[in-house]
């Protein structure tokens, strides 16, 4: 990487909301990231499992990095089940402009589900493409 693009590099770092986040409010950590609740949450408990490598894109992380953020997803799961007592779980990955990436800084979306949240359940996360997520005839 040359020295432009390490400025470069530093510089996305600096305005990344997720490089900058208050570490003391995390829920878990570990070497490779951390978990924080989710700022604009869609259900009680839900939130974020976040690598501490700047990296848009979840495919491109390492494998370690990736394994470490599994670790922090069961280990938030742990921590909401206690706290929260959900019924299921959606864990969501949106990875790129086109699948809806807001904060160009890889994450995990950890979505706690209770009973009665939603009339139909049925699809789960197929509800991003709504003509499409019904194909049992619901």
């Amino acid at each position: 990487m040359g020295e432009r693009d390490v400025r470069a590099q530093m510089h996305h770092e600096l305005d990344c909301a997720f490089c900058q986040c208050d570490r003391s409010k995390a829920i878990v950590e570990n070497e490779f990231g951390f978990s924080i609740f989710d700022l604009h949450p869609v259900s009680n408990g839900h939130c974020l499992i976040i690598p501490d490598e700047h990296n848009w894109d979840y495919f491109s992380l390492s494998l370690a990095t990736r394994k470490g953020l599994d670790e922090l997803l069961m280990a938030a799961k742990e921590h909401l089940d206690d706290c929260f007592s959900p019924d299921g779980y959606n864990i969501g990955i949106n990875n790129g402009n086109s699948a809806g990436q807001t904060v160009m800084h890889a994450h995990i979306h950890l979505i706690p589900r209770y009973l009665g949240d939603t009339d139909d359940p049925r699809g789960g996360i197929r509800w991003i493409f709504p003509r499409r997520a019904s194909f049992w005839g619901g």
